[in-house]
């Protein structure tokens, strides 16, 4: 991870030689706005009159990447992991976005043109921080005093470039708890069902965020307000669900610092059941391990509300499984002050030979035992480590006994 202090320095640095070069140089973006915000910028992006090539010769070859060198962008390196990297980006004008995200072709240009061509005013602010100064061509200094993201120049247009803009509208105005500006806000509305041409990928990106955020309860309002939902996510708002979507808001604003896994799960938990995360999991190509997690939350949720009534063989596993911390998080935020969540944190507190004992039995012992290898050895094995965790066997040669007897009696096949 990059040392924001040198970071900084790197990014001051980068400016101060393209300068020296006699090239108009700037922060630019987000670090701008985040600076203004009096927020650590988490990375530095720079804008420049110099040309690709006159980037990568005064840095050099070395120590420049050129992967969006067609869109005018150089990625310099700094000369320590430290100081990070920072992407170079020639001030250029967009031309048509075909695939509504990408120019067709792009054309450089001055600072000016640059700025106007960015999302929303707060994003199109310039920094000179060998002057200290601000250059403001679009109005996001004065967005920023007032709180509000709006789109630079006409919305409709910003959002047809590229669609995926829509949503970090949303994300832009929880995350700083800004107003999403009228006219902004009317072609989010408008423009709604266009971002189903953003790939899956880059949605999942932004629903990521939006959710592990701080200002999540806001977005999610926004997601619904906007209609982005009706087309993202329509499992939320499908009949009248007002009730239940404003319990679900109040549980996502209990979550502390959840993952995303545990925050989708919290979102969806009162509309679907756990076989509906594969499919929105597939729909946004998340990761296997995401949805295994968010499916086992919305699954399981149940049994903490159950504990103490449960038998410690059904309960158990449900304890020592990975997600267990977001299971009774998800637990504590959808009923505050929960009993069952109490209970389940006191057995959690047992030493761990006594919370998961080694098992009695594997399935070398079996074979060893003249039980033929199959499939049932799963099915004798779960039986049998049921009966130990009820304590109703204590030692190998009493679980032996139980798999012999299951086996012969073919008891094993009752619970398939």
């Amino acid at each position: 991870m990059p040392d924001p202090e040198k970071q900084r320095e790197f990014a001051v640095d980068v400016v101060r030689r393209l300068r020296d070069a006699e090239f108009e140089a700037y922060w630019a973006g987000g670090c701008v706005r985040d600076q203004l915000l009096g927020r650590a910028p988490k990375d530095y992006d720079v804008a420049t009159g110099a040309k690709p090539p006159e980037i990568q010769e005064l840095f050099g070859h070395r120590r420049t990447l050129a992967v969006g060198a067609a869109f005018g962008v150089i990625t310099v390196l700094g000369r320590s992991k430290a100081a990070g990297q920072i992407e170079v980006a020639t001030f250029r004008r967009d031309d048509a976005y075909s695939d509504g995200r990408h120019p067709d072709s792009v054309t450089f240009s001055s600072a000016e043109e640059d700025a106007s061509r960015r999302d929303f005013t707060i994003n199109g602010l310039f920094y000179d921080p060998i002057q200290e100064r601000v250059i403001d061509f679009v109005g996001g200094r004065e967005d920023l005093r007032r709180g509000v993201i709006r789109a630079i120049g006409d919305p409709h247009e910003r959002f047809a470039e590229d669609k995926l803009r829509m949503l970090r509208a949303v994300r832009f105005s929880a995350a700083f708890d800004f107003e999403l500006e009228a006219e902004t806000l009317a072609a989010v509305r408008e423009m709604a069902g266009r971002i189903t041409v953003v790939s899956p990928e880059r949605i999942a990106t932004e629903m990521r965020r939006i959710l592990a955020e701080p200002g999540r309860v806001q977005a999610v309002r926004l997601f619904l307000e906007t209609g982005l939902a009706a087309v993202l996510l329509p499992e939320i708002v499908s009949g009248d669900e007002s009730r239940r979507f404003e319990h679900t808001l109040t549980v996502l604003g209990r979550l502390e610092v959840p993952g995303f896994p545990l925050a989708l799960a919290a979102l969806l938990i009162e509309f679907v059941g756990p076989d509906a995360i594969d499919e929105i999991g597939r729909r946004w190509r998340l990761s296997n391990k995401e949805i295994d997690r968010a499916r086992w939350l919305v699954g399981n949720h149940a049994a903490i509300l159950d504990a103490p009534s449960m038998r410690w063989s059904a309960l158990q596993p449900v304890l020592i499984a990975e997600g267990i911390d977001d299971l009774l998080a998800l637990n504590e935020a959808m009923t505050p002050g929960s009993g069952p969540v109490a209970h389940c944190r006191r057995l959690l507190e047992q030493a761990p030979e006594a919370l998961n004992p080694r098992p009695l039995l594997t399935g070398d012992d079996l074979l060893a035992h003249g039980i033929p290898a199959g499939p049932h050895f799963r099915e004798l094995l779960n039986r049998i480590r049921a009966a130990q965790l009820d304590r109703q066997i204590h030692t190998g040669e009493e679980a032996l006994a139980m798999a012999d007897r299951l086996w012969k009696e073919g008891l094993w096949k009752e619970e398939k």
